[in-house]
C-alpha cells in the first residue's frame, strides 16, 4: 500500500473519563448554546461525546483494514435492527460509569436521558436483529467487517391501537437527526436503472457490453461507527441514501411546471424513503426491487473502487474479500459483480465467474417457499435489462451442469432453473444466490437439514461441499451486560469480567446451584427486572402486572407460523376455567404479546385485534384479574425487548415444527433466565440440547410428524378429542370477544378450523395445555424455578453471537485476524 503522506490527526491527550466531562461541557455550553438543557439536549451532547472518544480508533481501524491482509468481509442486509446506540457505546468503550457521572452535575439520570434515542429504522424482526449482533460480535472478535445497508428516512412504521386495530403511523425515526452517522460523501457511487443493453467491439476486437440511456440515482454514504467490547476496533456499517443526481429541473421550474421539476428528486428518495413498502401493488414490487437493487450495487461498487484505489488487482479481489449476502434480498449481487468484472473493469465471462463465485456466501433465514422472492421476468428486462441478460446467461451455464449430473431429467431441469417455467417467468432469487456463491448456510441445525433434504435438496445433491450451518446467536454485550445490568453486576462478582467476551464461562454458574445465599439474589434479581417491566406494561397498555405473578412472554412478529393464536386459545382457556370457578392452585399468571403485522397482512392484523378483545374482557373482569392478567404492548422494538428479557419468567417460542429458521428472541429469554415452552423448531432443538429436557417445556409434533400429519389433517378430529379445545372453540363461535362486532373473527375460525391450515394449530393444543400445566406446576416452587432459570444462563454460551461469527471466520470467510496498526499511520479518509 502506498505510504499515506498526510500529517497524523492529533489524539486527546486526557484520560477518556476526562474527556468525556470535558465534551460534554463543551458540546452543552457551545455547541447547543443551553444554560437549562433538556433531557433531548443532555443526550445530543452525551451521544456526541461517547462518539467523540471512538473518532482516533475508527480512523485506525481503517487504516488496519486497508493492508491487504488474508480477507476482508462485507456483510450486505436489507436490515440492520439496531436499536439505541449510546448505552450499546458506552458499555463497550467502558465510559458508563463517566457518563453517568458527567450527567450527575446536570441533575439527570443516564437511564432517563438514553430513552430520548429513537431505535433506528432499520430493520423489522430477527433477520435485521441478528445483522446487528453480527456486527458487534465482529467488532468485539477484531475482524475487519464491514456492514452494508440502506439509510431508510422512515422505519417500518409506528404500531398503535385504536380499538383493539392495529394502526399503522410513520417512524420518523430522524426526525431530530442522529449523532450516530457521519456522512462521507467522496464514497457517493451512482446506481442505474431502466435503459438498455447494448454491445459493442474493443479496440482488441472483443465483443462487449455496457447499460446505455439510463436513469441515474446517487447512492449517498452514511458511516455508523460500531465499537468492538474495550479492544479499539470500531468497524463501520455503511448505509446508502438514494437521491436524485440533479435537486431538481430548473428550467421546469422556472416555466411554471412545478411538480414535473421535482419529479425526478422524488422518485430517486423514494427508494430509501420506508423499510420494505407494501409489494402487494406492481408499483410496491417494483420499489422493493430498486431497493434491493441499489443496496447491492452501490455497495460492489464501493468495495471494488477501494480495493483496486489501493493498487489491488480486479482479478484477485476474491482472494482478499468475501462478501456475506443476509437472506435472498441482496441476492442480485450476483448478476451485478459480474456486470462489474466484464463490464466496468473488463474481465472475460470465465474469469469474471471464477472471481465472483469464490467472493459471494448466502445465508437462507426461511423455510417458507413464498418467503423466498422472486421477480418477474418482465419487471427485471424493464428495470435491469443488462442484468437479466447476465442471469439468463448464469442460467443456460448452470442448467447444462444439471444436464450433465441427471441426463434426460426434463423434471429436474425445471425445478432447478433460475428462471420459472410459468406462463410468467420469474427469477427464483434464491437459487440465483445459491448457483452464484461458493457458501450456501442455514441458521440453526434442524434449518439446515430441512433446507438440505427439502427446499434445496436437488441443489445439495449437486454441491453437498456447498451447504453449512451457522446456528444464529445473539450478542451478550447488549441482551446481558446492557440490557440486565443487575444480573451482568452479578455475574462480574462471582466469574469475573471475561464471561462478557467469553459466555462460555457462565457455565460455572452451575457451581451456584446448591447455594441457597446465591438463589436468594438471583430471584431478588428476577423480582426487581419483572417490576421494571410491569413499568413499562402500565405505561404502554395501562394494565397493572403483579410481580407475584408468572411473566408469560410471547413478542414477535405476528405471523401464522408463530401461532399467538395458539397462545390465545391457551388465554381463553384460562378465563373459561376462571369463570367457571375452576382456580384451586391455580398460577396466576400475566400474559404479555407483542409484535407488529405487515400492513398487507390481514389475518395477522386480526390476530392482534383479536389479542386487544381478549384482553380487554380478561383485564375488565374482577373474578379474573387474581388470576390472569393480559397486556398487547403497542410498538414492540429492540428497547421494549431490553426491559421486557430480564423480566420474563417463561418465554414462548411455539411455532409449528419445520417453519422457524432459528430464532433469536428465544436466546435472549433464556440468557437473562427465562425458561422456554416450545416446539421442536429452530433453535429451540438446541436449546434444549443446551439445557436439558428438565429445564424446558416440550411440547407438540415434531417437524417429520407434521408432514404426515398434514397429508390426514381433520381439525374436527381434535375438537372431539378435546372437551377444552372444544369449550374455548365454542367461546369464540359465539361471539363473547366481539359482541358489538359480529362476524369479525370469522376468519380467524375458518383458519384454524381448515382441514388445509398449514399451521396446524388444533394439533398441537392438547399437548400446549399439558406443558402450561407442567409450567404452572413448576412455578410454585420459587426455588427449584430459580434453579432451572439459572441453569439456562448457565447454559447460554452456544448461543452468543461470538461463538456464530467465530465459525463464519474459520468456516466460511477464512478471515484472518488484522495486524495492529502501526505508529504514525493515518487513515485513508
Amino acid at each position: 500500500m502506498p505510504k499515506v503522506s498526510r500529517p497524523t490527526p492529533p489524539k486527546f491527550s486526557a484520560q477518556p473519563k476526562e474527556c468525556l466531562k470535558a465534551g460534554f461541557d463543551h458540546y452543552i455550553r457551545y455547541s447547543l448554546n443551553r444554560d437549562k438543557p433538556s433531557d433531548q439536549d443532555l443526550y445530543q451532547a452525551l451521544a456526541l461525546s461517547v462518539r467523540e472518544q471512538l473518532m482516533d480508533n475508527w480512523r485506525d481501524t481503517r487504516v488496519r483494514n486497508n493492508q491487504f491482509s488474508d480477507r476482508k468481509v462485507a456483510y450486505l442486509s436489507l436490515e440492520f435492527l439496531m436499536g439505541r446506540a449510546l448505552g450499546n457505546a458506552a458499555l463497550n468503550l467502558n465510559l458508563t460509569d463517566d457518563a453517568r457521572q458527567a450527567l450527575k452535575g446536570y441533575g439527570a439520570r443516564l437511564e432517563e436521558v438514553a430513552e430520548q434515542e429513537q431505535d433506528a429504522g432499520l430493520g423489522n424482526g430477527g433477520l435485521g436483529r441478528l445483522a446487528a449482533c453480527f456486527l458487534d460480535s465482529c467488532a468485539t472478535l477484531d475482524m475487519a467487517v464491514l456492514g452494508y445497508g440502506i439509510r431508510y428516512e422512515y422505519g417500518m412504521f409506528t404500531q398503535q391501537f385504536v380499538d383493539g386495530h392495529q394502526v399503522e403511523q410513520p417512524d420518523r425515526w430522524l426526525r431530530n437527526g442522529t449523532p450516530w452517522e457521519v456522512k462521507v460523501p467522496h464514497h457517493n457511487v451512482l446506481v442505474q436503472f431502466g435503459g438498455r443493453a447494448d454491445t459493442f467491439c474493443d479496440d482488441q476486437g472483443r465483443r462487449r457490453h455496457h447499460w446505455v440511456d439510463t436513469e441515474e440515482v446517487l447512492a449517498v454514504a452514511y458511516d455508523v461507527p460500531i465499537p468492538g467490547f474495550n479492544n479499539r476496533r470500531v468497524n463501520t456499517l455503511r448505509l446508502w441514501k438514494a437521491e436524485a443526481t440533479d435537486e431538481f429541473d430548473l428550467s421546469e421550474f422556472n416555466q411554471g411546471d412545478y411538480s414535473e421539476a421535482v419529479a425526478r428528486k422524488n422518485q430517486a428518495e423514494q427508494i430509501t424513503m420506508v423499510l420494505y413498502p407494501n409489494d402487494s401493488s406492481e408499483n410496491g414490487k417494483e420499489l422493493r426491487l430498486r431497493q434491493q437493487y441499489f443496496l447491492s450495487s452501490a455497495s460492489l461498487q464501493d468495495l471494488l473502487r477501494s480495493y483496486l484505489g489501493q493498487g489491488g488487482d480486479v482479478g484477485d479481489f476474491a482472494k482478499h474479500h468475501v462478501i456475506q449476502l443476509n437472506d435472498t434480498h441482496p441476492s442480485i449481487s450476483v448478476a451485478e459483480l459480474m456486470r462489474l468484472l466484464m463490464d466496468e473493469y473488463g474481465l472475460g465471462w470465465d474469469q469474471a465467474w471464477s472471481v465472483s463465485s469464490r467472493t459471494l456466501a448466502y445465508t437462507n433465514h426461511t423455510l417458507l417457499p413464498e418467503a423466498l422472492e422472486s421477480w418477474p421476468v418482465a419487471l427485471m428486462q424493464r428495470l435491469l435489462p443488462r442484468l437479466m441478460e447476465i442471469i439468463f446467461e448464469i442460467n443456460a451455464r448452470f442448467l447444462e451442469q444439471v444436464a450433465q449430473r441427471w441426463p434426460g431429467d426434463g423434471h429436474k431441469l425445471r425445478q432447478l432453473s433460475i428462471i420459472s417455467d410459468d406462463a410468467d417467468p420469474a427469477v427464483r432469487m434464491a437459487h440465483l444466490a445459491i448457483v452464484g456463491s461458493f457458501s450456501v448456510n442455514g441458521v440453526a441445525m434442524l434449518h439446515t437439514t430441512l433446507l438440505t433434504q427439502g427446499l434445496f435438496h436437488h441443489f445439495h445433491q449437486l454441491w453437498p461441499q456447498r451447504f453449512n450451518n451457522k446456528t444464529n446467536g445473539v450478542t451478550p454485550r447488549r441482551w446481558l451486560a446492557h440490557a440486565n445490568p443487575r444480573l451482568s453486576a452479578l455475574l462480574t462478582e462471582r466469574l469475573g469480567k471475561q464471561w462478557i467476551t467469553d459466555l462460555s464461562q457462565l457455565t460455572a454458574l452451575n457451581a451456584y446451584l446448591s447455594n441457597d445465599s446465591f438463589i436468594h439474589h438471583w430471584r431478588e434479581i428476577k423480582q426487581a427486572n419483572k417490576q421494571r417491566l410491569a413499568q413499562l406494561v402500565y405505561q404502554r397498555c395501562n394494565v397493572e402486572f403483579d410481580t407475584g405473578m408468572l411473566f408469560d412472554v410471547q413478542v414477535k412478529r405476528i405471523h401464522e407460523y408463530k401461532r399467538q393464536l395458539l397462545n390465545l386459545l391457551h388465554v381463553i382457556h384460562l378465563y373459561r376455567r376462571i369463570t367457571a370457578g375452576d382456580t384451586a392452585n391455580m398460577t396466576p399468571r400475566c400474559v404479555l404479546i407483542g409484535g407488529k403485522a405487515a400492513p398487507g397482512y390481514a389475518l395477522a392484523k386480526r390476530i392482534l385485534k383479536l389479542a386487544n378483545n381478549v384482553a380487554y374482557m380478561i383485564n375488565a373482569d374482577a373474578r379474573v384479574r387474581p388470576f390472569l392478567r393480559v397486556a398487547v404492548l403497542p410498538d414492540y422494538n429492540v428497547s421494549a425487548m431490553e426491559i421486557i428479557c430480564p423480566g420474563a419468567d417463561l418465554s414462548q417460542q411455539i411455532s409449528t415444527a419445520g417453519k422457524e429458521a432459528s430464532g433469536t428472541g428465544n436466546m435472549k429469554l433464556m440468557m437473562n433466565g427465562a425458561l422456554t415452552i416450545g416446539t421442536l423448531d429452530g433453535a429451540n432443538i438446541e436449546i434444549l440440547d443446551a439445557v436439558g429436557s428438565e429445564n424446558f417445556f416440550l411440547f407438540g409434533l415434531n417437524a417429520q410428524e407434521v408432514e404426515q400429519a398434514r397429508q390426514h389433517y381433520q381439525p374436527d378430529t381434535y375438537l372431539q378429542r378435546s372437551p377444552a379445545l372444544r369449550g374455548v372453540i365454542e367461546l369464540l363461535q359465539s361471539g363473547h370477544f366481539n359482541l358489538l362486532e359480529p362476524g369479525l373473527f370469522q376468519p380467524i375460525l375458518d383458519a384454524l378450523l381448515s382441514p388445509a391450515d398449514p399451521w396446524m394449530v388444533l394439533a398441537d393444543f392438547d399437548a400446549y395445555l399439558q406443558a402450561q400445566e407442567r409450567v404452572a406446576e413448576a412455578y410454585l416452587n420459587p426455588a427449584h424455578w430459580t434453579r432451572m432459570s439459572i441453569r439456562n444462563t448457565a447454559a447460554s454460551g452456544r448461543f452468543s453471537s461470538d461463538a456464530t461469527i467465530s465459525r463464519y471466520r474459520d468456516e466460511i470467510w477464512s478471515l484472518a485476524p488484522a495486524r495492529p496498526c502501526r505508529q504514525g499511520e493515518t487513515p485513508d479518509a
